[in-house]
This record gives structure tokens, C-alpha cells and sequence, in this order.
């Protein structure tokens, strides 16, 4: 028999969200998004309400920042910023739709007292293609962030930076094709990589969960760790008993209506490390 590993969760985290109060799907920038699909704008604000209770259930905290009309994607925190040891670098668009989020953002941080706030002069998306893996940071570029953010990273962060190219483009961000799970395991979905990416992957973390098919297509991907308990799609049947076999403890979440923008839990939440 093998004993399954303890996971731990080290500390309460604490996550700023956005009500998806103008939440629609209005314009298509990722091959989910579809203006034609008719959108339940009171079940997504009750889908997300239950999303915030999750966390404030496992002993996270919940800060929220209001939305703003005309932003329907502004639900979509993780995009507003990276923040790692209260340093925030706010995001810079690519698509014009979104471009007025990352003020938004940066105007909340002022207002909260954050004082190491810079405005990147390089096209990332937040923490949708910037995630924090404890020794390093995780770069995706390919479709929405440029892959010169690198040397940005490093310096206003002080951490090495790897770089991973993604090929798909219904994983248009990094969050969508994987989740850093504790300090030395990550799932992830290995089609959305190229070679480099993989290898570079398998190089730093010691466990590697390889998701099916079946479960990133539901964007089950679109995760949150905190060492032990991992908010998870419903919809992501084996991604949620690889965990648990991992020695996770899955808690699952159902984001049917933010899913037809290509959100999930991970989308709807931006860490305040």
C-alpha cells in the first residue's frame, strides 16, 4: 500500500474579487466567448456569491473591488494584476476592450495603501498568464502577454522568471492550462505547451498532475490551491479525482455562466500575496 502524501495548507490567502454586476458577453477575444449566447447575468453574480462563501469557508479572506460599467470582463480579477510581497504590477491589455480594467485596478491598490505600484510598459494580462510558483514565476505568452514581460518580472520581482510558450488557443492564458498546486506540484494540461514549455515544466516542479482532455475543456484547469484545498470546476470529473488521489482535497464549484466568457474560479480571483 502507498501512502498518500499530506498536503498542507500553510496560511490563510487573501482574494480580491469583482462582481460580475455588467457581466456579458459582448464581444468575442477568446475562442469561447460568443456575443450570440444568451448570458444569466443573476445566476453568474449567484454562481459567483458562492464562489467568495468557498473561500471564506476554507479561512481565506475576500476583498472585493467595485465594478464598473462598460467592463463586462472586469469580474475576471486575476487579469488586473500581479501582486507578490504587496508589490503590484498592473496589467496592460492587448485587446482595446479591456484596456480601461487595468486603471481600475491600479486606482484600487492606490486607494488601499499599496505603495510599490508599477505600470508595466509590456502587454500582460495579470496573473491570467503570470503565476506566482513560491521559487520562481510562471510567464505565458503566446496569444495574449508578450514574452518580453520576462525581464520586467525579474527585475521588479527579484525572481527568476520561466518563460512558457502557449500553442492553443482555447488556453489563451496560463491559468486556463495549469495550476501551481503547492510549492513542488502543478497540473497541467500538456497539449497547450510547446516542447520547451513541457520540459521547462518537469525541470522545476518535482510532481506534474497531466490533465486529460476531457477536463481542460471545461477549463477545469482554472483552479486555486492553498497547499491543500483546491477550488475546482465541477464539471472537471478526473481532473478532481487525480487530486484526491494526490492527496488533495478538492472543493468544487459550478461557473457555468462566466465559463461562456472562458472564466472559472481562478479568472474570477487575483491573490493579494
Amino acid at each position: 500500500m502507498t501512502d498518500t502524501k499530506l498536503r498542507v495548507c500553510t496560511h490563510a490567502r487573501t482574494y480580491l474579487m469583482c462582481q460580475p454586476e455588467y457581466f456579458t458577453v459582448e464581444y468575442a477575444i477568446n475562442p469561447w466567448m460568443d456575443p450570440g449566447r444568451p448570458v444569466d447575468v443573476a445566476l453568474a453574480n449567484q454562481q459567483w456569491q458562492g464562489l467568495g462563501e468557498v473561500f471564506r469557508s476554507l479561512g481565506h479572506r475576500v476583498e472585493t473591488i467595485p465594478p464598473e460599467p462598460g467592463l463586462p470582463d472586469m469580474v475576471f480579477a486575476a487579469n488586473g494584476a500581479t501582486v507578490i510581497d504587496r508589490k503590484v504590477l498592473g496589467a496592460k491589455f492587448r485587446h482595446q476592450e479591456r484596456q480601461p480594467e487595468a486603471e481600475a485596478y491600479l486606482t484600487w491598490f492606490r486607494r488601499r495603501g499599496y505603495s510599490e505600484i508599477r505600470e508595466s510598459a509590456v502587454v500582460n494580462e495579470g496573473e491570467g498568464d503570470i503565476v506566482y510558483a513560491r521559487r520562481a514565476i510562471l510567464a505565458g505568452y503566446g496569444f495574449r502577454s508578450e514574452q518580453s514581460v520576462r525581464d520586467e518580472l525579474t527585475e521588479f520581482f527579484g525572481l527568476p522568471v520561466i518563460s512558457l510558450r502557449l500553442v492553443d488557443p482555447r488556453f489563451y492564458h496560463l491559468d486556463t492550462a495549469l495550476v501551481v498546486l503547492d510549492a513542488d506540484t502543478a497540473a497541467y494540461y500538456p497539449a497547450a505547451f510547446d516542447d520547451a514549455g513541457k520540459a521547462a515544466l518537469a525541470t522545476h516542479f518535482a510532481e506534474l498532475i497531466e490533465v486529460k482532455d476531457e477536463d481542460a475543456e471545461v477549463l477545469g484547469l482554472n483552479a486555486i490551491s492553498d497547499g491543500r484545498n483546491v477550488v475546482v470546476p465541477e464539471q472537471a470529473a478526473g481532473l478532481i479525482a487525480q487530486l484526491r488521489s494526490a492527496g488533495f482535497e478538492p472543493v468544487t464549484v459550478n461557473l457555468s455562466e462566466l465559463l461562456k466568457a472562458g472564466g472559472g474560479p481562478k479568472c474570477c480571483t487575483l491573490e493579494l500575496r
